[in-house]
């Protein structure tokens, strides 16, 4: 081999690597924002009850996040019109899925709730399958929106010491139950980076309709401004059908 063919297989090599470690980088940048916003800011979130434009939406979100994580998008469809609630009780949902299911199901139902679409974040889209399988009997919940959510799992999750995070194995029973049943997957929009350092398999959902963004990361697609319009679209029941995601390289997405 010679030194420049050497060179040119050392940068293609390097070069997918510092993509991703600057990709990982502004990801969690934007958590610490996030979480600093929400640490500084509590509360509020009657502020966003009133609406006067159906549906209600009700926020879920991931794995270590308070409702405030998702305040953007409260304020993006509140000032649309829409009424939005979120779930206090789930602190910073580091509990069983089928728990913090639980507790959206009586959400809905105390509040008598109906025709609502959920907005969730990662491990938040679990929560609102398994609610729109298990705690929802009386069809409250019209359709759900799902941000990187591992509805296969992640693969890194086996390696994790912390239950936490544990529970997202990809042969995790709750994770096996809610692959197997895809009755209410066509009710379901799969939104999700074209890069994700926390779900190597991706969030494809047979049967939804599968979005891919621009942005990479687990975090800050939340910000991607195609969202918006797919946030909106759900909102006014244009969610689309069920497709398959484009098939093509990462975006930079910087």
């Amino acid at each position: 081999m010679t030194p420049g063919a050497a060179a040119a297989r050392a940068v293609r090599f390097v070069a997918p690597h510092a993509r991703h470690a600057w990709w990982r980088t502004l990801d969690y940048a934007y958590v610490l924002v996030r979480q600093a916003e929400g640490a500084l800011r509590r509360g509020g979130a009657e502020a966003y009850l009133e609406g006067s434009t159906p549906p209600d939406v009700v926020l879920v979100p991931g794995v270590y996040e308070s409702w405030p994580f998702m305040r953007p998008i409260a304020q993006l469809l509140h000032g649309h019109g829409h009424a939005v609630h979120v779930l206090p009780a789930l602190g910073y949902n580091i509990g069983p899925v089928p728990a913090a299911a639980s507790v959206l199901g009586a959400y809905l139902t105390a509040h008598d709730l109906r025709d609502v679409v959920v907005v969730a974040h990662s491990k938040g889209g679990l929560i609102g399958k398994r609610a729109m399988l298990r705690e929802d009997p009386d069809g409250r919940i019209r359709s759900m929106v799902a941000i990187n959510t591992p509805f296969a799992g992640s693969a890194y999750a086996r390696w994790i010491p912390l239950a936490s995070l544990r529970i997202f194995r990809p042969d995790d029973a709750t994770l096996l139950e809610l692959g197997a049943e895809q009755e209410v997957n066509s009710r379901i929009t799969s939104v999700y980076a074209p890069w994700d350092p926390h779900i190597p398999g991706g969030s494809v959902l047979p049967g939804a309709a599968n979005v891919e963004l621009e942005t990479p990361g687990h975090f800050r697609p939340l910000a991607d401004p195609r969202l918006e319009r797919v946030l909106l679209a759900a909102v006014r029941g244009e969610g689309g059908q069920p497709s398959e995601p484009p098939a093509g390289a990462e975006s930079s997405g910087a």
